[in-house]
């Protein structure tokens, strides 16, 4: 069975929002990671791991499928955490998901494999899961 553990949002200003989540809901930092697609600080309740982006331009447009991705802020996409990765897409693809791309190392954890649903709408998959979930496997 597959379980919604994982949302990204795209913020202006990681800091400035980690301390609003920290403060308000007294969500926990996790991790902060810096790639060449953009940056995320990684925040989480236990059970559910909140990624907030701000995504560079250039390689942030295509991992983003954005525009402009240093302008957006809102709601990005969602993963599920699932038992097999190879059966999940074949699922997936069958009943017209398309996969997207791969971040992250598949042999550690945070590793997602990225689609794009029947109406462009991104979501992951992760066997591992997300840091600070409650599946969460390195």
């Amino acid at each position: 069975m597959a379980r919604l553990r994982h949302f990204a949002v795209c913020v202006n200003d990681l800091d400035k929002a980690a301390k609003f989540y920290e403060t308000v809901f007294d969500l926990k930092r996790i991790d902060r990671e810096d790639l060449e697609i953009g940056s995320a600080i990684y925040m989480s309740d236990g059970v559910i791991n909140l990624a907030l982006l701000n995504f560079s331009t250039g390689a942030g447009s295509k991992a983003s499928d954005l525009k402009d991705p240093k302008g957006f802020v809102g709601a990005h996409h969602f993963g599920f955490q699932v038992d097999d990765l190879a059966e999940t897409q074949r699922r997936i693809e069958a009943n017209g998901g398309k996969f997207f791309f791969d971040l992250g190392d598949q042999r550690h954890g945070n590793f997602e494999r990225k689609f794009k649903d029947p109406d462009g709408v991104i979501f992951d998959i992760s066997q591992n899961g997300w840091q600070g979930t409650d599946g969460y496997k390195k």
